[in-house]
């Protein structure tokens, strides 16, 4: 018959210790298991000094138990409670606090090149577009950074699959986090995910300025920031707080977001922000099925848009299923094989060849 905890428990409880009380009652047992006839715990000590004058309770305790009916092995450890390790000082990102004053734009230490990818309307894909970008680029051999200044809404941390809080050795210092040869931050990785960030506008302003300047980004050929939609306070202070090499802007077909992004153009022709060429997103949907090819918000009226404001045109990428789910699982569609990947790599190609990446 096996033994039970119970009765080595019993057992226990008979072993006097020296300063009064015993293993049970001093709530010194730890860990215990039993498999069969095999029985191991751990005697806990409350401190070092104690665990050093234990070493013939512990032999007493494996003697008392291998002693019981139905045991036929004995596995105690001896240790000792101590201090828990000191916790690491969380990134330091003051919430409310108002931008630190510059002299004038600056680069973070380390990066060539800073891409901003914008949009003047939510929905477009321009997230998608952004991580999908990042990871073709270093899949090119580029050394890429990817900041999600999308302060309200960020989605970078599910598209690249990452939700670890950034690391802060020093308090300041900000240790960005790695994701498929990609070096990315997000305010997202430093907030509950499930809370709402209600700032204004001075407070998203110091934490962009923090998540470029605190972060330690290392050397990179190209930093890539996805901004949010619109025409707001994030892109007035990327664009006139850094040295940005240029923008793109993402649209999808349809006139109503071409008005948008006609704005976009303007706001960064405005701050004096080159615009490096625009991508058409959503540009057509193939059928699995029947292969059929359909135009659900228009084609090519972003072609023409780029024509007729001689600004380059970098690609049409069309609608993908694929993508959309590589991008809920924390995967990006340009980590595999596929059409759509080579899509993006013939994308990151242009913009390496054109000496924008």
């Amino acid at each position: 018959m096996a033994v039970t905890r119970d009765e080595i428990m019993g057992a226990l409880s008979r072993l006097t210790l020296p300063d009064g009380g015993d293993l049970v009652s001093r709530d010194m047992i730890r860990a215990l298991g039993v498999d069969g006839g095999t029985v191991r715990f751990v005697i806990e000590a409350p401190d070092a000094s104690m665990a050093a004058r234990m070493e013939p309770q512990r032999k007493a305790a494996e003697t008392a138990i291998a002693a019981l009916a139905g045991v036929t092995s004995v596995s105690v450890v001896l240790t000792a409670h101590g201090p828990a390790a000191p916790k690491p000082a969380p990134p330091s990102l003051k919430i409310g606090g108002h931008p630190t004053p510059q002299a004038g734009p600056t680069r973070p230490s380390g990066v060539d090149r800073i891409l901003a990818i914008g949009s003047g309307k939510g929905g477009v894909g321009k997230s998608t577009v952004s991580s999908n970008l990042a990871v073709a680029l270093a899949r090119e051999g580029r050394r890429v950074g990817l900041l999600d200044a999308d302060i309200y809404g960020p989605s970078q941390p599910r598209m690249m699959g990452v939700s670890k809080r950034p690391a802060s050795p020093d308090g300041k210092t900000i240790i960005p986090l790695k994701a498929h040869g990609v070096t990315m931050m997000s305010i997202g990785l430093m907030m509950d995910p499930d809370k709402a960030i209600v700032w204004r506008g001075p407070m998203l302003m110091g934490a962009l300025q923090q998540m470029l300047g605190q972060v330690e980004w290392g050397e990179l050929d190209v930093l890539i920031v996805d901004l949010p939609p619109g025409t707001g306070d994030v892109q007035l202070t990327l664009c006139q707080k850094t040295e940005l090499t240029g923008a793109i802007v993402v649209s999808t077909p349809q006139d109503v977001a071409l008005l948008d992004a006609r704005k976009a153009i303007d706001m960064f022709n405005t701050l004096k922000t080159p615009v490096l060429g625009l991508i058409e997103n959503m540009s057509t949907y193939i059928c699995p099925e029947c292969g059929n090819e359909a135009h659900i918000f228009g084609h090519g009226g972003v072609r023409d848009e780029a024509t007729k404001m001689g600004i380059p045109f970098l690609g049409a990428l069309p609608i993908d299923l694929d993508t959309r789910l590589a991008g809920d699982a924390g995967k990006p569609i340009a980590t595999g094989d596929s059409v759509m990947a080579a899509a993006y790599t013939t994308l990151a190609k242009r913009l390496i060849d054109g000496g924008m990446a």
